[in-house]
């Protein structure tokens, strides 16, 4: 490899490690705030994320919902199912339509959100809008080129760490044994004679 060629590859080589470590911040500071919500509220970012969200507006939709966490309607409805099962969240009939569905918070709801902390979640949201247009534009492009390149332009874009909270309850719930009746202890030889000699007494 002449000297040129030795330049192009140390040059490469910076350069991923740059966008490595770039790639590796962010992460690492969403996966701590995730760890820190789910310690103190038992949530992951994700449902935290999506709790702060509906404590902004009452009542919302589905749809608005999704809009609002700039994610798809089918990865919001995962956490937001996970959040009606511990009633934290409740679906009502909309007023204007009983045939819509809206999401508002319950009271436990809002007990959690006083104690919750800041998810990073809306800290990400927050410098993405810091960025200029065409630089969201740029990172946007570049992202979804990137994953393709690896192949995973057909996963579905699900909420940070939240598929992976699933699985791990889901493998906690399948390893736990199932609770067995215990059995009558046997009665004593003792008291089985006095059952005997009361029977016959009879």
């Amino acid at each position: 490899m002449d000297q040129r060629s030795r330049q192009k590859s140390a040059r490469a080589s910076g350069q991923v490690r740059d966008v490595l470590d770039g790639i590796r911040r962010v992460v690492r500071v969403l996966r701590l705030s995730d760890r820190a919500a789910e310690k103190q509220t038992g949530l992951s970012g994700a449902q935290l994320f999506a709790l702060h969200q509906l404590a902004d507006r009452p009542v919302v939709s589905l749809n608005e919902l999704a809009e609002r966490i700039h994610t798809h309607q089918s990865s919001v409805s995962v956490v937001v199912q996970r959040l009606v099962e511990q009633e934290l969240v409740e679906r009502i009939r909309a007023r204007s339509d009983a045939r819509r569905l809206e999401l508002t918070l319950t009271a436990r709801g809002r007990g959690v959100l006083r104690r919750a902390p800041e998810v990073a979640q809306e800290r990400l949201v927050s410098a993405l809008r810091q960025l200029v247009g065409f630089e969201r534009a740029t990172l946007a492009r570049l992202l979804d080129r990137l994953a393709t390149k690896m192949g995973a332009d057909g996963l579905p874009p699900a909420m940070l760490f939240e598929e992976e909270r699933g699985r791990r309850k889901g493998a906690k719930s399948r390893a736990r044994p199932a609770r067995r009746r215990r059995r009558a202890a046997p009665a004593s030889s003792l008291t089985q004679r006095r059952r005997r000699e009361a029977f016959a007494s009879q």
